[in-house]
């Protein structure tokens, strides 16, 4: 069950915040989210080439030689009130920006993308013309506003599954249903092939704990020309794979290893990916169940077959930077463009779409903010093909785009059905495993928001199925917002955020029911309410969350997943 006592909250704290944040942020932070401007200092505006732009390059450009320093506006007084009636305090900043942040701007957008979809195919994924009309909506959205958006194109090898097949030939012939009983690994090799199988390895009994195809020595006395049966445990799909190609095995058939692992489904279909190049063999991932059952039928003969491809496709990220702030310290706010082929994809990210598209209309359309920090509003390509976009992005920073980068927050389904308002665990308590510096004090952000509005939140892991695993693994800080994919509501979270238990956060999930009428917009409002809030707090704070010049840079473990499919 997932973790829930530490960052459950419900109690309403002030509304303008004053964070200090834990021993695993650099120094103390204050996020000052303030009324007029602070009193002091301006921010100091380069007229040169800004980071990156007009060469496609992000975090290349130098940042040119600005004016000097204004003094900011003083706060504006509260209005006197009449008298025996008190004066209307003046509103934060954070407040009049997520006034602004309306539903209603937020439900357009939705309906943009939708017609996108219905217009081409019924989808928006990558290199299609679904996702060239999302990006032009965008885009004119981002111009209207006052942005002056770019592309960055980028070329990737694209898995492209054409047929597949696994029936039972003997001792009961069966046919087994893609999507149901098993799932083919992406990136997995072609063939057609009718063989006896062998289990590897494997463990039914106790924690199920095993080490399956994972070393040569687990196919000794294996026969060349069986299909390899292995299960899921210690090591990567892709080392299984290519462990049972080396042994001879003509195929493989990964099965789900049957423990129980916290926010992670164990037992049912495994979608997994075998890296980002074409195995030997042709490979498939089961449920537990099927695998058990396989394991325990003397005589088995299967016909496993799979008809793939690599295909070079064309696609590229939507980036648009504030007029505003310093390029030297930038806030990236990403959020994916792109749906499955499968349907068009309104929730999973349409929603996290929206929510940074219309914090960026409103923040740019006013030009009241004063933002110590630029913000650059990034919409990613290729995420569903294992997060594309955002990997090329950050590999294309030099040192310096690196260093100019001060976090990263990520926005990713904020519109589920049955939603839970889970927040990145970054300093790492929940699940075991932080972000860099600075993560922490982007948890503590969210946090602190909702329970100044009296509303609960709860952690989620930085497992690798977003767009944020290229900045953590380069030591950038990041953090952001999700309320669910396929995970099931427990009766604890039921309780706390309502919905229902024991059904999916999102029942319509890379599917083609997820449309418009897939999305809840309560939590779309409240979702994007607190996004405005931590993008205005990140824009406007001087804090220096990474530990200053010359601070080491940290990288996580190796995560379970690339994009919504697992790695191991």
């Amino acid at each position: 069950m997932m973790k829930l006592s530490r960052s459950v909250r419900g109690a309403a704290l002030a509304a303008s915040i004053v964070l200090t944040v834990s021993a695993a942020a650099p120094a103390a932070f204050a996020a000052e989210v303030n009324s007029g401007g602070k009193a002091g200092q301006g921010t100091q505006q380069g007229q040169g080439n800004q980071q990156g732009q007009g060469n496609g390059k992000p975090g290349q450009g130098q940042p040119g030689n600005g004016k000097p320093d204004k003094p900011g506006k003083p706060d504006k007084p509260d209005k006197p009130g009449k008298p025996d009636k008190p004066g209307k305090p003046g509103k934060s900043d954070s407040e009049k920006l997520r006034d602004k942040v309306t539903l209603k701007g937020l439900l357009g957008h939705l309906d943009a993308f939708q017609a996108a979809a219905d217009a081409n195919n019924g989808n928006r994924a990558a290199g299609t013309p679904g996702y060239e009309a999302s990006a032009r909506y965008v885009e004119s959205q981002l111009r209207k506003a006052g942005y002056q958006p770019f592309r960055q194109a980028f070329t990737y090898e694209q898995f492209v599954l054409n047929s597949d097949a696994l029936e039972q030939v003997s001792p009961n012939p069966a046919a087994y249903t893609a999507g149901t009983d098993y799932l083919t690994m992406s990136y997995s090799g072609s063939g057609d092939v009718t063989a006896a199988v062998t289990a590897v390895d494997i463990n039914l009994t106790g924690t199920r704990a095993n080490s399956s195809g994972c070393e040569a020595a687990d196919f000794a006395g294996f026969t060349p020309g069986n299909i390899a049966l292995l299960q899921r445990g210690t090591c990567a799909f892709g080392d299984k794979v290519a462990n049972a190609a080396a042994a001879g095995a003509s195929g493989a058939i990964i099965f789900n290893q049957g423990n129980e692992v916290p926010g992670d489904d164990r037992t049912g279909l495994i979608n997994g990916t075998l890296g980002s190049e074409l195995s030997a063999i042709p490979a498939v991932g089961t449920t537990f169940a099927l695998g058990e059952t396989l394991a325990g039928t003397p005589g088995l003969t299967l016909r496993l077959s799979v008809d793939s491809a690599i295909k070079a496709t064309e696609t590229f990220n939507v980036i648009a930077d504030t007029p505003k702030g310093d390029p030297t310290r930038q806030v990236v706010v990403g959020a994916h463009l792109d749906s499955v082929a499968e349907g068009p994809g309104i929730n999973d990210n349409g929603s996290g779409s929206a929510a940074i598209l219309e914090t960026a209309i409103q923040l740019g359309k006013t030009g009241k903010f004063k933002l110590e920090n630029q913000v650059r509003f990034a919409f990613w390509g290729a995420e569903e093909d294992g997060l594309v976009g955002s990997t090329h992005y950050v590999s294309q920073l030099d040192e310096t785009g690196l260093q100019n980068t001060l976090a990263n927050l990520n926005f990713d389904m904020v519109g589920s059905p049955n939603f839970v308002r889970f927040v990145y665990d970054g300093d790492g308590d929940a699940f075991g495993t932080a972000g860099p510096t600075g993560s922490a004090a982007i948890e503590e952000v969210f946090e602190s928001y909702f329970a100044s509005v009296g509303l609960a939140s709860a952690p989620t892991e930085f497992s690798g199925r977003s767009d944020y695993q290229a900045f953590i693994n380069n030591g950038i800080p990041a953090g952001g917002l999700f309320t669910g994919a396929e995970g099931i509501k427990t009766a604890e979270e039921a309780a706390i955020f309502g919905g229902t238990a024991g059904t999916a956060y999102d029942p319509c999930y890379h599917s083609v029911c997820d449309t418009r009428s897939n999305i809840s917009n309560k939590a779309m409002d409240e979702m994007s309410d607190a996004a405005a809030h931590a993008v205005l707090t990140f824009a406007q704070t001087e804090a220096d969350l990474r530990g200053g010049a010359g601070a080491a840079r940290t990288a996580p473990a190796q995560p379970d997943y690339l994009g919504h499919e697992a790695l191991r």
